[in-house]
């Protein structure tokens, strides 16, 4: 009989989706035509969506974004085509197998694209947050909230897996342990907050997320 998974100090764990626990980047990367388009798409995407609040169409911003990066007008269409080839980090699924608590994941898209990309992880989270259901994109406090309403559970019980930078101040903003997946040695933004821990693969984040926070 294999033993229990390591308890954690925390009754939930929340993630981001497209970038803590899937590896997006490539996908846009194809859309792109290569890594230097793809990485300035999404850099200009990212900076849509974390200043947009109020939800407005995914898909129009993914558009603005490519339009405003000098990308191909036909990465777009083979981005959103092309969702369900999405593939979780290679450790993702030896972590979520050894969380000892309900997981969730809160993503900056719309429903139906949440779900897609929830299904491609190899085990199913407790709770899918979209920017469309909360209402607004993060960093807003809304999507935090409400995955936390849904999880049933108060914000200092609760850690929260950044994939970039931008997450960092929503999450820590409502109360979240906050610690950040950086697969892609992305660099924190001035005046963003700190995490608890940074770490580059989803191995050493669940060695993190056993210790307790120092508050």
């Amino acid at each position: 009989m294999a033993p229990d998974p390591p308890s954690l100090p925390y009754r939930g764990v929340l993630f981001d989706l497209l970038t803590a626990l899937l590896d997006s980047w490539t996908l846009w990367n194809q859309a792109a035509g290569g890594p230097a388009a793809g990485l300035r798409w999404r850099k200009r995407y990212l900076d849509l969506t974390y200043g947009q609040g109020k939800y407005r169409e995914y898909a129009s911003l993914v558009r603005q974004a490519a339009m405003e990066a000098s990308v191909p007008p036909v990465a777009p269409d083979a981005l959103l085509e092309g969702w369900d080839a999405l593939e979780p980090w290679p450790d993702a699924g030896s972590l979520l197998a050894n969380l000892s608590v309900p997981f969730g994941v809160v993503t900056n898209c719309s429903d139906a694209l949440a779900a897609r990309a929830a299904a491609r992880l190899p085990i199913a989270p407790a709770i899918v947050i979209s920017a469309e259901r909360a209402g607004a994109y993060k960093p807003d406090p809304r999507p935090y909230r409400l995955a936390l309403h849904e999880l049933g559970l108060a914000a200092g019980e609760v850690a929260f897996v950044a994939g970039s930078p931008f997450d960092l101040p929503g999450a820590a903003g409502v109360g979240l342990a906050t610690f950040w997946h950086n697969r892609l040695g992305l660099t924190r933004p001035p005046g963003f907050p700190s995490p608890v821990a940074e770490t580059s693969t989803l191995a050493g984040l669940g060695q993190w997320l056993r210790e307790p926070v120092r508050r």
